[in-house]
């Protein structure tokens, strides 16, 4: 079987988010600003709670990774592994086994979705500037997984996939078994 690798680095990962982070940012930015003119777009939580529930949030986008994957690709969670990347301060969510496609993709849209895009329009319903904040560090978080989603926009339905073990993206396999 051959592996057609559809992957970055994690630092390139990083410097792409980074690049294409910050306009998405600005755009949330301005629509809660425009929507809640009159609203202090201060943080009323203190400094350190709101560390203490980003550091949070990202264990939680973790395991939303795994989570999905065990559940969309019937995998068990011996086949998931945690980590952190030291070099480029990433942590990480591996899935260790082939999975289908689309189950790939799930796994990978899942913790934006649930801890930056569901927040921010919630923010956006009830004005609230701790929620908002939060979305918006969410929503930029999961560029890397924005990412990897567009790297495998290509890929049909029903072909394995198998998760890169150190940089952010996958192989596809292909071929006969």
């Amino acid at each position: 079987m051959n592996k057609r690798d559809l992957s970055v680095s994690m630092a390139r990962a990083n410097l792409v988010v980074l690049v294409f982070g910050i306009p998405i940012a600005v755009l949330q930015f301005a629509l809660f600003s425009f929507l809640h003119r009159d609203t202090d777009l201060s943080l009323t939580w203190n400094s350190l709670i709101f560390l203490a529930v980003l550091i949070a949030g990202i264990v939680v986008h973790e395991l939303i990774h795994g989570i999905t994957w065990v559940i969309a690709g019937r995998k068990t969670w011996s086949s998931i592994k945690f980590g952190f990347q030291a070099a480029t301060l990433t942590p990480y969510c591996h899935l260790k086994e082939p999975v289908e496609i689309n189950a790939y993709r799930v796994g990978a849209f899942m913790p934006g979705f649930i801890l930056g895009i569901v927040p921010f329009f919630i923010s956006l319903a009830g004005g609230d500037t701790n929620l908002f904040w939060f979305s918006l560090v969410h929503t930029s978080a999961a560029g890397g997984d924005w990412l990897i989603l567009w790297l495998i926009r290509n890929i049909q339905a029903g072909v394995l996939v198998e998760d890169h073990p150190s940089r952010a993206g996958c192989y596809i396999l292909e071929g006969q078994v």
